[in-house]
């Protein structure tokens, strides 16, 4: 006589998604209260643009001729898209400085997914960065910026949030890569060619030749050209190629697919560590 025994499966170590959002919240909330307590990062966010956009407004601003827009309009579509740029750019310095001072394993070490500290400075970081955006996009106002309607500012506000997402990963994965906060530092002012060879503050046919090829084919343009006709409508595509739904979908475009690769690579580093 055989006696058969009974056998209990192991229990499920899967997580619900639920699990993992919850993780990723607090993570957030942690990196909003370190940015809190040290209010100087925001300020300093804050008073780079505003400054930024004062230098632009009066200074430049009378010596550029855009076209068939005031520069004030032109400029400030392309100066909010590279606002989040240089708000995002210092998430690198961040990640890496935790890494390196033994954050990361951590949270390794607590029962829960431990990619969640990156979707958490994921998000902590946008919540920083918006707060950034808005306080420009109201100073813009008050110094002269207008859109051809209401809903241009908020289809501004979505493709800069969308791009901020975008580059945060993209300053993520720059941060686990770079080993030390130096090197990650270094590797932030990648964003000043970006930012600078693009339509973001000129027209691009104002360029040189050799340098037209690029500052036309790169994200910083797109979303420029995409956020310029959202706010301003046809009368920002004028001496342009293509019409104003092609650069708005193919800056989401940009956007999606830069987020795509970002948060690949910096998942992947993350495993490696």
């Amino acid at each position: 006589m055989t006696t058969l025994a009974a056998t209990s499966a192991p229990p499920s170590t899967t997580r619900p998604a639920t699990h993992l959002v919850g993780c990723s919240l607090a993570a957030a909330r942690r990196v909003v209260l370190v940015t809190l307590r040290n209010p100087s990062l925001i300020v300093m966010s804050v008073v780079q643009s505003v400054v930024f956009l004062l230098i632009f407004r009066y200074v430049f601003g009378g010596a550029i001729t855009p076209g068939t827009l005031s520069y004030v309009n032109f400029m400030v579509p392309g100066l909010l898209t590279v606002t989040v740029l240089f708000a995002v750019m210092g998430v690198g310095t961040a990640v890496a400085g935790e890494v390196h001072a033994g954050v990361i394993d951590r949270f390794r070490s607590l029962p829960m997914p431990s990619a969640v500290v990156l979707y958490g400075r994921a998000a902590g970081e946008h919540l920083m960065t918006t707060s950034t955006l808005l306080v420009t996009t109201a100073v813009a106002f008050a110094v002269g910026f207008r859109v051809h309607n209401g809903w241009g500012i908020v289809g501004l506000l979505g493709l800069c949030m969308l791009a901020a997402v975008a580059f945060t990963w993209v300053f993520i994965a720059v941060g686990l890569a770079a080993g030390n906060v130096q090197a990650a530092q270094g590797a932030g002012f990648l964003v000043l060619p970006l930012s600078f060879v693009s339509s973001a503050y000129v027209p691009v046919t104002s360029m040189p030749g050799w340098l037209q090829t690029f500052a036309m084919h790169q994200p910083v343009t797109v979303l420029a050209e995409a956020n310029r006709y959202l706010t301003q409508g046809d009368d920002a595509l004028a001496g342009l190629e293509h019409t104003g739904g092609y650069y708005v979908i193919v800056a989401v475009a940009w956007c999606v697919g830069i987020l795509a690769v970002a948060q690949a690579a910096a998942l992947a580093l993350f495993r490696r560590r």
